[in-house]
């Protein structure tokens, strides 16, 4: 056993140095696994195999665990599977070098030499086996640690009330460089189709994952066109591309994207995605309900007493008017109407409104709360 450890860990030097040197430092632990080993190939040597018995079986679990664990060190050590996998197969040579030279000097049968082949590789695919299984048991680890990692990461800076020290050492953590730039993307919650898309956005993004609001933090969204295959990726999505901002101002941004989500459910907006860059009078219109139905309430006061049915037709040629800028004969095409009944209507709205009409200011919030009204809002 010292001349077969030795040997492999010549011949590891070369290409693996760091698993010769593992050889030496744990020289004990590896020759435990070897006796095991050797027994085994003295009983089959002996008795040959039993029914039912492959050669390679018996490999205690103890000693399974420790491949395992070996398997888990070399991905956190950041190596390969391969390279241990490889020096696994330099020793299996090797033992095969020892064993069949024994096994010939004893003058062992063709079957016996065999039988004794198969377990030594038989022994060595088992413990390449489990050395395997442990580096994808810590890459499983690894990576569910690092998903928990960036989801912390994510809800500190929405929070907004981490210090900069504290996002650096979670930005650290969850293996995110901070961006000079971020845009938040939302999708529909009860849309499954829109939150699969924005969640397999990338490993760039952070997850956000709230029970009322799935999405992800998009950095540097200005970058290399990264808004434009937002767009694409996105397409025919319920869903939200936020304005980019600076770190500081991701819960404004969020809770902007959660505006424009509203405002998309609720008809105003209709893209898909919706670009919030595209959209920030709808949204600065309509990010309060109730201040803007109160605006509507003040602006058609005066006709307030009116028959519904004559209120609804002066409200909504007053809309037009407002947004064909008093083109008489863009209301008509608009309303599908003559141009004298539009000179009619918006006579009546003269006696009702006075001079109001007239006034710049009086016109600027009729337009605000007429145009932008939810949900049949006309800014697109």
């Amino acid at each position: 056993m010292p001349d077969l450890l030795d040997e492999v860990r010549d011949l590891l030097a070369a290409e693996w140095p760091d698993y010769a040197r593992y050889l030496d430092d744990h020289r004990p632990e590896v020759a435990e696994v070897g006796v095991l080993f050797v027994h085994r190939l003295l009983d089959l040597a002996e008795h040959g195999p039993r029914t039912g018995d492959s050669a390679g079986e018996g490999v205690p679990p103890p000693t399974q665990l420790v491949f395992e664990q070996v398997g888990r060190q070399q991905l956190q050590d950041g190596a390969d599977l391969s390279d241990l996998l490889g020096a696994y197969q330099v020793g299996a040579r090797a033992a095969w070098h020892h064993v069949a030279e024994t096994a010939l000097k004893l003058d062992l049968g063709p079957e016996v030499l065999a039988v004794l082949a198969e377990a030594v590789f038989a022994f060595v695919d088992e413990f390449s086996a489990a050395s395997a299984h442990g580096y994808v048991l810590e890459q499983s680890a690894s990576s569910a640690a690092r998903e928990r990692h960036r989801e912390e990461l994510a809800e500190m800076l929405l929070s907004g009330r981490s210090d900069t020290i504290g996002i650096r050492l979670a930005a650290e953590r969850a293996g995110w460089q901070l961006p000079p730039e971020v845009a938040v993307v939302l999708a529909d919650p009860a849309d499954a189709r829109s939150c699969g898309v924005v969640e397999h956005l990338g490993g760039h993004c952070l997850p956000i994952r709230r029970d009322d609001a799935v999405g992800a933090i998009v950095p540097s969204p200005r970058l290399g066109g990264r808004i434009t295959r937002l767009v694409a990726a996105l397409r025919g999505c319920d869903a939200v591309i936020g304005h980019p901002l600076t770190l500081d101002l991701l819960p404004t941004g969020m809770r902007i994207a959660r505006t424009a989500l509203r405002l998309r459910k609720a008809g105003v907006l209709s893209g898909s995605p919706v670009v919030v860059a595209d959209e920030l009078d709808t949204i600065i219109a309509n990010r309060d309900e109730w201040l803007l139905e109160t605006l509507r309430a003040q602006v058609l006061q005066p006709l307030r007493e009116l028959p519904d049915g004559k209120r609804d037709r002066l409200v909504e040629t007053l809309r037009s008017w407002l947004w064909h800028m008093g083109d008489r004969h863009a209301v008509a095409d608009d309303l599908h109407i003559h141009p004298q009944t539009v000179r009619y209507r918006m006579d009546r709205l003269h006696d009702l409104l006075g001079e109001r009409l007239d006034s710049p200011r009086e016109r600027a919030r009729m337009y605000l709360a007429l145009v932008w009204d939810q949900p049949h809002g006309r800014a697109g």
